[in-house]
């Protein structure tokens, strides 16, 4: 495997994101196979494993902590807090919550699921508006002085937030959606990570299966998809979406690499300091993944690349008007 930095950390270009192993896309899939993904993914040269307190409301970490312990000095371990399920008469419910005492909560919670000593990086999973993220991220910072955490990161945030918490404490890592349909860490994010020195980690690298040529039908989605909730999933707009495949495939034929390679592919062309994060249930899946580091893509072929898929082809927000609200990232309007 080819190697990126994250702060003090040497990583694998491709690391893993977790959360479909227990999270998001409808049944998970069993304990077995999720656990011969995650030893086939470290077996690969993977080094960089990302999870989080809300993943399976708890279950995700507890996977990786069950299954990873063993090898726990062979890999950089991410996860996240300041958003997590919280018990309520009704059932788990998902939570932002990023006030200090609630950060120490999850950061101690999580410990204890991931069966270690300390968190390799820790991201605020999302900034709490009620809570001045300075705050948010000088609670992680006493995690650091405490050993508890090596490096900070955030996730879902703007670049006036990133600088913001930079000012409180160095931050290593930014995490949010990029791929070639959601271009929005374009505006500004990219090139706040590059001032400051931090890495830049896309998780939905490939579009949540869009850009893998994997989902054909909206309808056949699980009940708990998160992706129902999605405007890009939409009938109307994912049938619209759908017309940019044929073209897009050509490309990766041209490329000599499979349509998930290519999205990957063109991830790690943008800039040496991003670092994407696919997930997968499938240990094929996996491998085609990591195959993408081996491709190489002509200028040419990335500039047709852009032109066919980007903020002004695609039909859809990524998030619901909801979820929007939760996040604190520079958008495109769609």
């Amino acid at each position: 495997m080819k190697q990126r930095t994250i702060g003090p950390f040497t990583v694998s270009a491709i690391g893993l994101g977790c959360m479909n192993l227990s999270h998001a896309y409808g049944t998970p899939p069993p304990p077995e196979q999720a656990g011969r993904v995650l030893l086939a993914a470290l077996d690969a040269g993977v080094t960089l494993f990302d999870t989080a307190a809300l993943y399976g409301f708890g279950a995700n970490e507890s996977i990786l902590g069950r299954v990873l312990k063993p090898h726990r000095n062979k890999f950089t371990l991410a996860s996240k807090g300041g958003m997590a399920g919280v018990q309520f008469d009704g059932g788990v419910k998902r939570v932002i919550d990023g006030r200090p005492e609630a950060i120490r909560r999850n950061c101690e919670d999580s410990l204890q699921r991931l069966q270690t000593d300390v968190i390799d990086l820790y991201y605020l999973h999302r900034w709490d508006k009620k809570v001045p993220v300075e705050d948010s991220v000088g609670a992680m910072s006493d995690l650091v002085r405490a050993g508890k955490v090596r490096a900070l990161g955030l996730s879902e945030v703007s670049a006036a937030t990133i600088r913001k918490a930079q000012a409180v404490h160095p931050i290593s890592a930014v995490q949010t959606e990029y791929s070639l349909w959601t271009r929005n860490p374009e505006i500004a994010v990219l090139d706040a990570c590059r001032e400051i020195g931090a890495a830049f980690v896309p998780f939905s690298p490939v579009a949540r299966g869009f850009l893998c040529d994997a989902v054909h039908d909206v309808s056949a989605f699980d009940a708990k998809d998160i992706r129902r909730s999605m405007p890009r999933f939409t009938p109307e707009n994912y049938a619209a979406n759908l017309k940019l495949l044929p073209a897009y495939k050509a490309l990766a034929q041209e490329a000599g690499c499979t349509p998930a390679q290519l999205a990957l592919a063109w991830l790690l062309h943008k800039a040496p300091h991003i670092v994407p994060i696919p997930g997968t249930t499938s240990v094929a899946h996996l491998e085609e993944d990591l195959g993408a580091q081996a491709v190489q893509l002509a200028p040419d072929l990335l500039a047709r690349l852009e032109a066919l898929v980007n903020q002004d082809s695609v039909s859809g927000h990524r998030y619901s008007a909801q979820s929007r609200t939760e996040v604190d990232t520079e958008e495109f309007t769609a």
